[in-house]
């Protein structure tokens, strides 16, 4: 991992940074305004006697759909714990949460004006993984790698535009029950950015075998792991990811990839990276970690 530790990021998020995203007035989708909580009141250290969140949770969470929690059964889900029988992880990369008095685990970040689920299927975290996948743009002639104005090496990264809200995103997903991160990444991008639910049976067994080689554990590493600044969060459901890189030092690893959209994402392309640039909830500040760490092995 090149990121810093996950207890040493939320100490540091909980002493200076302040979730936004997860604050936005108008919750996502057909969502209710949000009740506004400013900066001075998100932790819950803070007295705040005013506060009188919205319940929200998305009218397809009724319908009993397999990835979401049943919230009769909420006593007796096994909060900060991986989950035995389902399998559910319901640990945080940040340690144990606390849970209400009402038995609601509450967002470590703090207030987010929303309580309920909201558009996410459980309580607690909702864990997904986001494939970092990077290359050096390079001058289609010379091989060259190409510098910026700045003078330092241009990343290019694998982006999506997400089909829900139309801003380009890193092409990650929700972790299955059961399921580790470094699989989630490999079906996530073959999803998204391959467009792999839409080829052809005698094609799978290729792009399964080409992904296996790209997504080597040796060759990955974790940018990431922790909780993710999302407009779909709420006071009793987060988001956190892990982010995990995997980058093509000298251009010839994703040569026989051709980028397209599918599942969640309308589009996918490799895009110039620029410090600060906007996507969607922390994807930016994913790429960031990735971008200085990368940028130490190229000398302009």
């Amino acid at each position: 991992m090149f990121g810093r530790e996950p207890e040493e990021e939320l100490e540091d998020m909980q002493s200076r940074f302040v979730h936004t995203v997860a604050r936005c007035k108008k919750y996502p989708g057909d969502g209710p305004n949000r009740f506004p909580v400013d900066d001075s009141h998100v932790p819950w250290s803070v007295p705040f006697p005013e506060y009188k969140p919205v319940f929200y949770e998305a009218p397809v969470l009724a319908t009993g759909p397999v990835w979401a929690d049943d919230p009769k059964k909420l006593e007796s889900i096994k909060f900060n714990t991986i989950d035995g029988s389902t399998k559910i992880d319901r640990t945080s990369a940040h340690g144990p949460y606390t849970i209400s008095q009402d038995g609601y685990p509450l967002n470590p970040m703090g207030r987010t004006g929303i309580i309920g689920r909201g558009l996410l299927g459980r309580f607690g975290p909702n864990h997904a993984a986001d494939p970092v996948v990077t290359r050096w743009k390079r001058d289609p002639n010379t091989h060259a790698i190409v510098a910026g104005a700045d003078g330092n090496p241009v990343l290019q990264f694998v982006a999506v535009q997400r089909k829900d809200c139309g801003l380009w995103a890193l092409p990650g997903g929700m972790v299955d029950a059961g399921e580790v991160a470094s699989a989630t990444v490999k079906r996530e991008f073959g999803e998204e950015a391959l467009n792999a639910l839409e080829l052809p049976p005698e094609k799978e067994e290729d792009l399964k075998n080409q992904l296996d080689t790209m997504f080597d554990p040796s060759k990955a590493t974790v940018v990431y792991k922790g909780y993710v600044d999302d407009p779909r969060n709420t006071d009793n459901a987060w988001m956190e990811t892990t982010a995990v890189s995997i980058h093509d030092s000298d251009g010839s690893l994703f040569d026989n990839f051709q980028l397209q959209g599918g599942d969640d994402a309308s589009k996918a392309e490799w895009a110039d990276f620029h410090p600060g640039m906007e996507l969607y909830a922390s994807h930016t500040k994913f790429m960031n970690i990735a971008y200085e760490f990368r940028k130490k092995e190229v000398v302009m």
